[in-house]
């Protein structure tokens, strides 16, 4: 079943154009991943889709139409997207950044059992737990920004870089975590990413994209072993 359907996606910064029409579609419960090079407009797509910023074109999530509604009512949909950066709130506890996390649920009762399953996929956090949030390294605030966005209990998690400098074993872990936070939960991911040759590994299907355009896609086993788009989008 579709769950992300995104057609004639163009989207723009003032009067600077950075997507020029894309469409692709994300199946439920499925890893997607979307590569290419830094300013090829991955990061925008997931902008557009959370309607961050200017743009036409059709997006549907679970046959719901996305345009002309807010970032906030996209997230209650069941959205949730973790930013580059990480974002998470530094003068705030690991557990108060969770507890934030669930803040537009309506099953209150249940948040305490959620962060207690955040403490399983990520046992460092637990052991973090009353630490503030400025104060972990770079891989426990990524992996705290995933943990808050699982607090949703979201249905699609959009992931803008989750890598990005990270050490080579940290990336490792994280993304053990994801696919089996994937495979488990049935959470649909649609990953943006450099580290294209880890982002094939846990995806099913993946779209290539070079300044504005998808110029690639299929299956992630048919363009991790295309040799073509390896060198000339992919780096590796």
């Amino acid at each position: 079943m579709t769950l992300l359907a995104v057609d004639g996606l163009r989207a723009y910064y003032g009067q600077v154009q950075a997507l020029q029409g894309i469409s692709f579609a994300l199946e439920e419960g499925t890893v997607t991943a979307l590569l290419g090079a830094n300013g090829a407009g991955k990061t925008t797509t997931l902008r557009a889709i959370c309607n961050m910023v200017r743009s036409t074109g059709r997006i549907e999530f679970d046959g719901k139409p996305l345009a002309g509604i807010s970032t906030e009512s996209v997230v209650r949909l069941g959205i949730a997207h973790v930013p580059q950066g990480r974002g998470t709130f530094s003068a705030m506890t690991v557990e108060e950044n969770l507890q934030l996390g669930a803040i537009s649920r309506k099953d209150t009762k249940s948040i305490g059992r959620d962060i207690e399953r955040m403490y399983e996929h990520f046992p460092v956090l637990k052991r973090r737990h009353t630490q503030q949030a400025g104060t972990l390294s770079g891989g426990e605030q990524q992996m705290l920004a995933v943990a808050r966005a699982l607090m949703l209990r979201p249905r699609l998690m959009l992931l803008d870089e989750p890598s990005f400098g990270l050490a080579p074993l940290i990336v490792r872990d994280l993304f053990a975590i994801l696919r089996k936070v994937n495979l488990e939960e049935k959470v649909a991911i649609l990953v943006v990413e450099q580290n294209a040759q880890l982002a094939l590994e846990i995806a099913q299907k993946a779209y290539v994209i070079e300044t504005g355009s998808i110029v690639m896609s299929g299956s992630a086993k048919e363009i991790a072993t295309n040799e073509d788009i390896r060198k000339s989008y992919l780096g590796y």
